[in-house]
Order: structure tokens, then sequence, then C-alpha cells
């Protein structure tokens, strides 16, 4: 029976894998290493600047381990959505932190660079065939969006891995890529049931959350022709088939239905075994292959400047309706603006209120009681950083002491600022431009490989 298991050692490239819990894993014989660098969740910065948010030295840290694990297990390592991004450059980085890692200890290995990073003439093509198309809640683009976007890169599947594998590479680092591809590619490679492959991947890609211990600690994915196991690497965790099946409600706006490039895996049907303590088995999955093979993209681009100030709030009156509070001051500052001949269409004026509804917008529930304290941030958004600060510099005044409303009666209240200068300017901010497919003929289409033997 074809068998492949795969050591997903953490979550997150750079975020601190524990040693003890990858010697643990690399005593259960896996067949490979793999880890995700990447992700969207602190926003288009990244992309926008193709800078990793993860520090240099984490990542090398962890790259260290894995690489040692993969030269002295003589097992492929594979590294998914290099520098958080995946730009061309991001992958550059990551494989001269490989070589570094490879030189320092003498060790050697062929290392493959696979590129996705796409450029608008390309895109510009694919457009004018129109085999570009918007997903749900994607922003209005045009052809000119490819052009204005700082980088764009296209998301990669299982394929490309595999390519890298059969021409010999032992190290492969990616850019962009699904959290699965970089998983299931191995299993898939070794002709192990597909869906399995799919669905396992999306169960152990943030490492141990799918066990009742996180820890950095990690999971061993063992994949057969039948289903998937799925174990912790440490002796006091266990993966569970509460553990393991919840994991799907992570990210997912249907847990039944998780479309990758090549198709979509389909898990309704699937069986849940606890097999020992730390163990459970997975069958059931299904693979739909598509007719289309597609490939996302994500684009970013420079959204203007921002300047931030902070004040704190204990004002029984403002707490008791902190809306009021903010449509008040809002439109207090953009009357004074109006008499400066300021364009309303240059700036954006945004307060939150953390301790009350910054996270959660929106009324609260009838019967909510109101907070003790707010922290008011006001961010100001404009088309130069010298805008954005002079706006949020007008606004100072009323942050110390405007009240909740503008009966001026009321004796002034005071608030207070956290530090000073109370406005901080931000610099640029960025914006996503692209939540699109474009549709490619072959998996390979738009990719690149680069081979560097060290």
């Amino acid at each position: 029976m074809n068998k492949c298991s795969i050591l997903m050692p953490i979550g997150g490239l750079g975020a601190g894998i524990n040693k003890e819990a990858f010697g643990y894993g690399m005593a259960m014989s896996p067949d490979a290493i793999a880890v995700d660098a990447g992700s969207t969740d602190s926003g288009p910065a990244y992309l926008a600047t193709a800078t990793c948010k993860v520090p240099r030295m984490t990542v090398k840290a962890d790259l260290e381990i894995c690489v040692r694990g993969a030269i002295e297990g003589g097992i492929p390592l594979f590294v998914g959505s290099c520098g958080t991004c995946g730009t061309d450059n991001l992958v550059d980085w990551t494989a001269d932190i490989v070589s570094e890692i490879l030189t320092e200890h003498g060790w050697h290995a062929r290392i493959a660079k696979i590129y996705s990073q796409l450029q608008p003439d390309v895109l510009e093509r694919k457009w004018d065939e129109g085999r570009i198309h918007p997903l749900e809640g994607a922003p209005e683009a045009g052809r000119g969006t490819f052009a204005d976007c700082s980088n764009v890169v296209g998301v990669l599947g299982a394929e490309p891995f595999i390519e890298a594998v059969e021409a010999g590479a032992q190290i492969i680092l990616a850019g962009r890529a699904t959290d699965t591809a970089v998983i299931s590619a191995y299993p898939i490679l070794k002709g192990c049931n597909v869906a399995a492959a799919w669905h396992g991947a999306k169960t152990v890609e943030c490492g141990a959350q799918c066990a009742d211990k996180e820890d950095g600690m990690g999971v061993l994915l063992t994949v057969d022709e039948t289903g998937f196991y799925v174990r912790p690497l440490m002796p006091d965790a266990h993966c569970t088939p509460y553990t393991v099946s919840s994991h799907l409600m992570y990210e997912n706006t249907d847990p039944w239905r998780l479309i990758e490039p090549s198709g979509t895996m389909v898990t309704d049907k699937a069986v849940y075994t606890q097999v020992d303590e730390f163990t459970t088995y997975v069958t059931g999955s299904e693979f739909e292959h598509s007719e289309q093979y597609t490939m996302k993209l994500e684009g970013a681009r420079p959204a203007g400047f921002q300047n931030i100030s902070i004040v704190g709030i204990a004002n029984r009156k403002v707490c008791a309706d902190p809306d009021l509070w903010i449509r008040n001051i809002t439109a207090y500052g953009v009357a004074k603006l109006d008499k400066l001949g300021i364009d309303r269409s240059s700036y954006f004026i945004d307060f939150k209120a953390y301790g009350y509804n910054a996270v959660l917008q929106g009324p609260p529930p009838p019967g909510t009681p109101p907070p003790r304290e707010v922290g008011m941030l006001l961010t100001v958004t404009a088309d130069t950083q010298e805008l954005a600060t002079q706006i949020a510099k007008l606004y100072q005044p009323a942050l110390l002491h405007f009240p909740v409303d503008f009966d001026d009666r009321e004796q002034l209240p005071s608030f207070a600022f956290p530090f000073s200068p109370a406005d901080c300017p931000r610099g640029e901010t960025y914006e996503f431009m692209l939540h699109h497919v474009v549709d490619v003929d072959d998996p390979l289409e738009l990719v690149r490989i680069a081979y560097v033997n060290v």
C-alpha cells in the first residue's frame, strides 16, 4: 500500500519550532518535511512592499532545524509562500538563508526556487482573453489594475512542488502557494489517495492547532490509499475526532467544500476515527477535479498616507454613547477642514473605540452596559503624509476636551493622550486590489523554477 508521512513542525515558519517535538517527529521516520511561511493575515503591506513580516533571525533558526532534519534524514523539505507574501525577491531571500545554513554546516543540497510573481503584461494579455475572473467580494478591477499594483503573485498548487522533486531537488522553496499545496504535493506524488492528501494537508496546515495542545510542537500527517492519520509530535498531546474535524471551521466559509487550484475537496462524508490515544484516522474524503485549472491572484498597492492619535476617555457621558461622540467630533473636524478649503476626497477620517466596538463594529446588543473607559483611535488617511499629519494635528485640541454634544453650557471634559507628541505619522498605507483567479492551460504555465546546487 502506498503510504507517505509528512512532518509539519509548525504553522508558520519563523514562529519558533519546538526542537524537542521536532526530534520526536524525526524519530517517526517521516518521508518529507513541509512548512508554510506565508500569510495575508497581517494585511497588504508585505505584498505591496515585498517584505517579510517575520525577523530574519527567527526564520533562519527555524530553517536550520528543518534543513538539518532534511539533510540528516535524507528527505525533501518543502517551504511555501516564502517571506510572507511569496514575491520573487523573497524566494531568493529564503534561498540565501538556506545556502548560508548549508555552507555553515558543510552540507550540500539541490535547491529549487519556484517563482510565481506575475508581471502586468502577462495579466493584461489574460484579461484581454477573458481569462481573469473575480471571486466573491473582489474589489473592482480593470485592465489597468495590474500595472497599478506594486506586486502581484499567483497562488501555486501542488504541481510545481512535484515538478521540482522529480527534477531532483531536495529543498523546495516556493513563492505564494496555498497552505495545503506545500503539504499535499509529496503524498500525491507517491500515489496516495488524492482526496486524503488534500484534506489531511488542510488539517495540519497550522501545525498542532488540530491537536488539544499547540505550543509550536507540530504534527505528523500520514496519508495512505484510503485516508489519512494525524497525530501530534509530543507524548502529552492528542489528536481527536473533535480537534481534527473542527479545524475545517478555521478560515473557511464552507467547511464541506474547500477549493484548490486543481479542484475542490469535499469533506461532508468524512469519517473520523480514534485509532489510539494520540491518533485520529480520517476516511471518506472526496476530491472533485476541475475542468479548468485556476490560480488565485493577490495584488496590492499604496493607498495613501496615515497619521494616528490615541486618547483615553473615562468620561461617563462619552462612555454612555461613544457613537454619538464619534459622529459629533468627526463632523466638527470636517466642518473645520471645509472652511479651510480641503477637498473631502483627499482624506478619510476613521475613529475606533477600543473597549466598546472597535473590533465588532455596529450597535451593541440591547442591554449592553456602557464601558468603564474607551481608547479612541483616530486614523487619518490622506493623499500625502503632510496632509494626514496636519489633519491629525487639527483634531488634537478636540481629542482632549470634546464634549459628548455641542452644548456650550457644559463644562469641557478632559481626556488624556498616552504619549507625546500625540500624533504619530505612519507613513504609507496599502490595500489589496485583486481577489481574482486566472485560468491557465497548464499548472506550470505562469511558473518559473530555478535550480541551485549548494
